[in-house]
């Protein structure tokens, strides 16, 4: 019997890889509908991370980027407005759909 996992694998600068490593990032934004998997590989040059997916919410920004969640999204923002231009600056646009996932570590180090 073969198992087949389905680890949604997501690409990431080193700032992102590193708040993701240390808890600082919980909440990542992705454009685009969700990936199926309970486990985002997050991968980074050679590093790779893996992260439990808990949650996971759809729709405009508008929708799911709050003033009481954009720190786990970007930790460096110092307001909403913050988080929406670093997205800018990745997607080139802020329209459409956008999946957020709620990552928490792994039993164990993430690792593997």
């Amino acid at each position: 019997m073969f198992w087949v996992l389905n680890l949604p694998l997501f690409f990431a600068k080193r700032e992102v890889f590193q708040w993701l490593m240390s808890g600082q990032k919980t909440i990542d934004v992705r454009k685009g509908s969700p990936k199926s998997g309970d486990i985002a590989v997050f991968q980074s040059g050679p590093n790779v991370w893996r992260l439990k997916i808990v949650k996971t919410e759809v729709g405009l920004l508008s929708e799911i980027l709050y003033l009481d969640n954009f720190k786990a999204v970007v930790p460096s923002a110092l307001e909403l407005g913050d988080v929406v231009s670093y997205l800018r600056q990745i997607y080139g646009v802020c329209d459409g759909v956008f999946t957020a996932y709620y990552v928490e570590p792994l039993l164990g180090s993430g690792k593997g």
